[in-house]
C-alpha cells in the first residue's frame, strides 16, 4: 500500500504488508518487506510463495527516493525523507528516524537503531545491535564491528554506539562496544579500540585521544 504522487518502477517488489508514504520513488529491482530469515523458513516450510504468505513487511515515510537494487527487509520502519544508494541492503528490525541517507552498497545487518538527519556513505558496513543517534555522518567505506572473539568464543554482539553530531571518517574502524561521544571526530582510517569522549578527535592506529580543532567545535549540519 502506498500514497498518494508516488512512482514505484514494475521491476520493484514488495512483500508482506508493506506500507509507503507520499510522494515516494521507488526505482528498478527494489524489494521491499523481504522476509526475515525466520518468517522465510515458515514459508519456505508451508511450501508457500512469499507472495501468498501474510507476515509484517517494512514502513517507508513520506519523500523517499530508493533508488536501483536496494533491499530492505521485513520489520524496518524509516522516517520522512529517506534516500538509498544503489544496492544498499537493510535488514530486519532496524528503525530509521527523518532525512536519512543509506549510500550506495552499504549494509546494515539489522537490530539497529538510527536517529535523524543521519549521513551514512558508501560501502559502510553497521553489523547488528549499534546505536546511532541524530546527525551522524559517517565517511566512505568505515567498518563497525560488533563480535570480540569472532567465530573464537560465544557471539554476544555488541556494537559501537554513536552519539549525536559524532563524524566517523572514511576508511575508519570501530571495534565492538565501543561509544563515540557527543560532537567526537574520528579520523579517517583510524582503529578505535576505546571509547572517545565528547567533542575530541580521535586519530591515528590504534587511535588516540586529541584535543578537537576549534572550527569542529560544532554540530554536523545534515
Amino acid at each position: 500500500m502506498h500514497g498518494i504522487n508516488s512512482h514505484i518502477h514494475s521491476s520493484a517488489r514488495i512483500y508482506g504488508s508493506t506500507t509507503m508514504g507520499n510522494n515516494c520513488t521507488v526505482m528498478e529491482d527494489v524489494i521491499l518487506g523481504y522476509p526475515q530469515h525466520d518468517i522465510l523458513q515458515q514459508i519456505l516450510a508451508k511450501g508457500r510463495k512469499i507472495e501468498d504468505f501474510e507476515f509484517p513487511g517494512c514502513h517507508i515515510g513520506d519523500g523517499a527516493f530508493i533508488r536501483a537494487g536496494t533491499t530492505i527487509f521485513s520489520n524496518v520502519s524509516t522516517g520522512d525523507l529517506f534516500r538509498t544508494g544503489h544496492n544498499a541492503m537493510i535488514r530486519e528490525r532496524t528503525g530509521i528516524g527523518d532525512n536519512v541517507l543509506v549510500g550506495t552498497n552499504v549494509i546494515i545487518d539489522g537490530n539497529v537503531s538510527i536517529g535523524n538527519n543521519v549521513s551514512i556513505q558508501g560501502n559502510v558496513y553497521i553489523p547488528t545491535h549499534v546505536t546511532i543517534e541524530d546527525n551522524v555522518f559517517i565517511g566512505p567505506c568505515a567498518v563497525l564491528a560488533n563480535d570480540r572473539y569472532p567465530v573464537r568464543g560465544e557471539y554476544v554482539p555488541e556494537g559501537p554506539v554513536l552519539r549525536k553530531g559524532a563524524t566517523i571518517g572514511a576508511n575508519a574502524t570501530l571495534l565492538p562496544g565501543v561509544e563515540v561521544g557527543e560532537g567526537a571526530v574520528v579520523a579517517a582510517g583510524a582503529l578505535v579500540t576505546k571509547d572517545v569522549p565528547a567533542w575530541k578527535l580521535a586519530i591515528g592506529c590504534p587511535a588516540k585521544i586529541r584535543e578537537l580543532p576549534d572550527r569542529m567545535q560544532c554540530i554536523n549540519r545534515i
